[in-house]
């Protein structure tokens, strides 16, 4: 069930959810046993530290520039780009610059 988003309507993902200074911002738009789906914003240096995660989660960049470090290797994330993060593999999230993204996790 959807949640925290307005149907029948045309949004902008990025402006769902608002930078704010030294923090992390989430707002989840869907969550059950089958898939969750969150948009992020992260300030400049804020961070999700290394964690696993039990489904695959697709993340695509609508603002910014976010470093995504997957098993130890890192990545940079533009607007418009995207990357899976593999169920069981340690994952983190790094806003090297303000940072805005839309997380699909798939269980």
């Amino acid at each position: 069930m959807l949640k925290n988003i307005d149907k029948q309507k045309v949004l902008k993902l990025k402006e769902e959810v608002a930078y704010q200074k030294g923090q992390v911002v989430s707002k989840t738009l869907a969550q059950n046993e089958a898939l969750s789906v969150t948009l992020f914003s992260f300030d400049k240096g804020e961070e999700i530290s290394s964690h696993k995660s039990g489904g695959d989660a697709f993340v695509t960049c609508l603002d910014g520039e976010g470093e995504i470090t997957i098993d130890g290797v890192k990545y940079i994330l533009h607007e418009g780009e995207s990357i899976v993060m593999p169920a069981g593999l340690p994952h983190a999230v790094y806003g090297k610059e303000q940072f805005k993204m839309l997380l699909v996790v798939v269980f």
